[in-house]
């Protein structure tokens, strides 16, 4: 009996979870492993169940497990259809993750700031962590022996919100992280797991999450936990968010933290890749365990670190490298070099050009480079621009002959061409294609499908973009940009059959949203053209910090607003994973104009390849590589004039020119007795089968092991055999030859004469003679160099001589050379002496230089 009664509602929480009839128990199983996201027997799966609820809840399955009633489960235990179909999808799930135990060596921690898997998983913002999902997506499909390591935020990116006025708002909404896939990794007493990262004067600790990703693992680390300080737990909360501390904290969790957990997780991967510098801070770790359990000493330690690691560089600018004060670095890290056994002019060496130089940052990107053994840009031209950035780290060298070289980005297949595609691609592409394991030259099957299928399945597609679009615009609250009349005349003037070009991507100021708005009387009659229509389509997100991205995207809507544009130029907000599958396979012509050379990479124009949707973008990233004729456009690569203002204004007369006499007129051929365009519908074939072929992340995965993995774990076996003794040798010799090099002594240089006559004949020739000291002529190498120098004043090489030795006698070596050189004309010609030993990787791995 009760003491106390009360006349007011008297409340208690109850959690209820659900437990569904064993019948239906693989629904448990799929829901948690993000195979389902990119495989469609298994969405189609879910979207059974309860088709309005799996559309409202954006996809996700955890929701609808949740949500879906008790009797609507006994219903479907029942549903002999439905059972026949979940048991379908189990057998095609459970036969390909058995596969997983034939993953072979080598095997790779892969490290990253985000990754962008499903918009279930609110742990990305942009391109890196959507380039990150898609590897470990590959990784899985191809069985590559991989584990990830990232950060769970709480609130992870924001949520866009376009106001009346037209200004961007971010909403974070905090993620329920039971409701994602993610799951709590136990230990055998059923305790959560977690790691311990050292803070100023406390431990900070992280939680270890799970993430099946297909057959590929992702461990994320959490500290909102009560075990941390309040200061502590909001380091996880915002993605990029808080302060420079806070950053560092994030950055610190990840590297160190990451390398803990997987020790701790009994993960001990071959090779540690560092999907941008952000993880850079892996390698402290990894090189304290070398110097306090194996004994190494810290050259030594870095040798070894060294061979095992990739480092993986987006960003083609050096103002976008994170990078530390000596403050900072000091209160947090300073007791890595009592682990070490260094002082901190060389632990701040590992970061720094100078390390005495107080002004100048901790780069992570430096560290980065300074602890692998490979660095790698993510396309061709972005190599290039690579070499630039880093060049300061080895002044004896021309940016050109570095080491640093690229993979080029791809994007995963399942995950962005269309189920429509996907069917009729697995009809014409052959078998092997489904194994993961294929020739790229399947993709010419594209060419066998006929016109009409190719042209109805583009034309399906273009129907579900414009049921997104007016879906999106009719929700007033991620919609308020448009009045309720402006929206009836989107919804009027909005074409199907109209040629509509996309531009979805971050609102960074070099991406030029606003380029095609430089001439808007030119625009008008190109988007109100009566036989040729045009509309375009705009998404995407500014950073919360960045107010000209912002301006941008505030400029873009305002003049969609404008009469002689409305339902013809149109901004969608809410971009996200789900917006952007919708554009890449919709849109007929994906436009991107960045300004060159700051696109490193860019996957958007990759994705609606896949799809058969052209690209017209400036030959910058990806489509410096991509470009082919008849299956795209291209704007120029070099930019022709200093003055920027000056080159949008004749790159956007380029967009228009090229869309008016060009695209336009292309789509628009259309055959009346099939209202179809041939010549269009080559094009989309031509853009499957000459570019999408080149640019999957099962092209990219491969060219990672064979240009990084495969290797370097072979160098990394060898180089740690018979107790580390390749690497003592490495040491020892690099330490001789520090402490001789500036004893070198150069007795006597002949050089080359200032006026050369090339004749058969003729021998161009030269002699060095050099005091070596200690050093051996097997530990040097001398070559001279034939360079000229472009109008920018860079020097390229055109021709090398090496040197051979002549004489050797008392440390006393002659090196001389004879060469007649390819062409005339004038050389600048320079000679260098340069450490050689063939143990080494490549040659900046010492990059001492003497110029003569």
């Amino acid at each position: 009996m009760y003491n106390s009664l009360s006349n007011s509602p008297i409340w208690k929480s109850v959690m209820v979870t659900r437990q569904l009839p064993e019948a239906l128990s693989g629904l448990e199983v799929l829901c948690k492993n993000l195979w389902w996201c990119w495989n469609d027997s298994a969405k189609a799966l879910f979207a059974s169940i309860d088709r309005e609820m799996w559309h409202n809840s954006g996809h996700n399955p955890m929701v609808i497990l949740d949500k879906v009633s008790i009797k609507r489960y006994n219903v479907l235990a029942k549903d002999s259809a439905f059972l026949a179909q979940l048991g379908a999808v189990m057998r095609e799930f459970n036969e390909y993750m058995a596969k997983k135990s034939e993953r072979v060596e080598p095997s790779v921690g892969y490290f990253c700031m985000e990754y962008g898997l499903d918009t279930s998983l609110k742990i990305y913002s942009g391109g890196l962590g959507i380039l990150a999902g898609d590897y470990l997506k590959e990784t899985s499909d191809m069985n590559v022996n991989l584990v990830a390591v990232g950060l769970f935020y709480k609130y992870g990116y924001f949520t866009q919100k376009i106001t009346a006025l037209g200004n961007q708002e971010a909403q974070y909404d905090a993620q329920d992280f039971m409701k994602s896939p993610a799951q709590p990794v136990l230990d055998s007493e059923g305790n959560w797991m977690k790691v311990r990262v050292g803070m100023p004067g406390r431990d900070m600790f992280a939680r270890i999450w799970r993430v099946d990703v297909g057959r590929t693992e992702l461990y994320l680390l959490d500290t909102d936990f009560e075990d941390n300080q309040p200061e502590d737990r909001q380091v996880t909360h915002h993605l990029y968010g808080g302060d420079w501390e806070n950053r560092l904290k994030q950055e610190i969790l990840l590297g160190i933290g990451g390398v803990r957990a997987l020790r701790v997780l009994g993960k001990n991967p071959t090779i540690f890749h560092y999907n941008e510098g952000h993880a850079a801070f892996a390698a402290l770790e990894r090189l304290k365990e070398y110097v306090q359990q194996q004994h190494l000493s810290f050259s030594e330690a870095l040798e070894v670190v060294k061979a095992s690691s990739l480092f993986t560089t987006h960003t083609p600018v050096p103002a976008g490298h994170d990078a530390f004060t000596d403050e900072f670095m000091g209160r947090y890290l300073a007791v890595f070099t009592g682990y070490l056994n260094i002082d901190w002019r060389k632990f701040m060496s590992l970061g720094k050009v100078n390390p005495d130089n107080t002004e100048e940052k901790f780069s992570m990107s430096n560290l980065a480079a300074n602890v692998s053994q490979n660095v790698n840009g993510v396309s061709m031209l972005h190599g290039e621009v690579s070499k630039e950035i880093f060049s300061n780290l080895y002044p004896g060298y021309l940016p050109e002959e570095l080491y640093i070289s690229y993979v080029t980005n791809g994007v995963h297949y399942s995950t962005w061409a269309s189920a429509l595609w996907k069917k009729l691609h697995a009809r014409v592409f052959g078998s092997d294609f489904q194994t993961h394991h294929y020739d790229k030259s399947c993709f010419d099957g594209v060419y066998q499908l006929s016109d009409e299928e190719v042209w109805d399945t583009r034309m399906s597609l273009k129907k579900s973009l414009t049921n997104t679009i007016r879906e999106r615009l009719i929700d007033a609250t991620m919609s308020a940009h448009y009045s309720p009349k402006q929206k009836v005349a989107i919804a009027e003037a909005w074409r199907e059959d109209a040629l509509t070009i996309g531009f979805a991507r971050r609102f960074a100021t070099y991406k030029r949203a606003t380029l095609l708005f430089s001439d808007l009387d030119r625009l008008d009659a190109i988007v109100n053209n009566p036989e040729r229509p045009v509309q375009f389509i705009f998404a995407g997100k500014a950073h919360p910090a960045d107010g000209m991205g912002q301006d941008f995207m505030r400029q873009v809507i305002e003049i969609s607003k404008q009469e002689r544009f409305i339902g013809k130029i149109i901004f969608i907000p809410g971009y996200d994973i789900n917006l952007a599958k919708r554009m890449v396979q919709g849109v007929d012509v994906w436009l991107n104009n960045p300004t060159r050379p700051l696109e490193a990479s860019g996957t958007s124009g990759e994705k609606a390849s896949m799809n058969g949707v052209m690209h017209f973008s400036v030959l910058d990233g990806w489509w410096v590589e991509g470009y082919k004729e008849n299956a795209g456009w291209a704007l120029p690569q070099e930019a022709r004039y200093d003055d920027a203002n000056y080159q949008n204004e004749l790159d956007a007369s380029f967009i228009y020119y090229i869309i008016e006499n060009e695209i336009a007129p292309a789509y628009y051929n259309v055959d009346k007795s099939t209202g179809r365009s041939s010549q269009w519908i080559g094009y989309i074939k031509n853009t499957i089968a000459k570019v999408a072929s080149n640019f999957t992340t099962n092209r990219m995965l491969t060219d990672y092991c064979n240009q990084y993995y495969i290797p370097q774990s072979k160098r990394f076996e060898s180089i740690c055999s018979n107790d580390y003794a390749i690497t003592k040798e490495i040491v020892a010799w690099k330490d001789r030859v520090c402490a001789e090099w500036n004893n070198i002594h150069v007795i006597s240089c002949k050089r080359p004469e200032s006026s050369y006559t090339l004749s058969p004949d003729g021998m161009l020739k030269s002699e060095v003679v050099v005091d070596l000291r200690r050093l051996k002529p097997d530990d040097v190498g001398v070559e001279m160099l034939f360079t000229t120098v472009d109008r920018h004043g860079k020097y390229h090489i055109q021709e090398v001589s090496q040197f051979s030795l002549e004489k050797y006698e008392d440390g006393i070596a002659t090196f001389a050379t004879s060469i007649q050189p390819e062409r005339t004309g004038m050389y600048d010609v320079g000679i260098r002496i340069y450490p050689k030993n063939d143990l080494l990787p490549h040659r900046q791995d010492l990059p001492f230089v003497k110029w003569l």
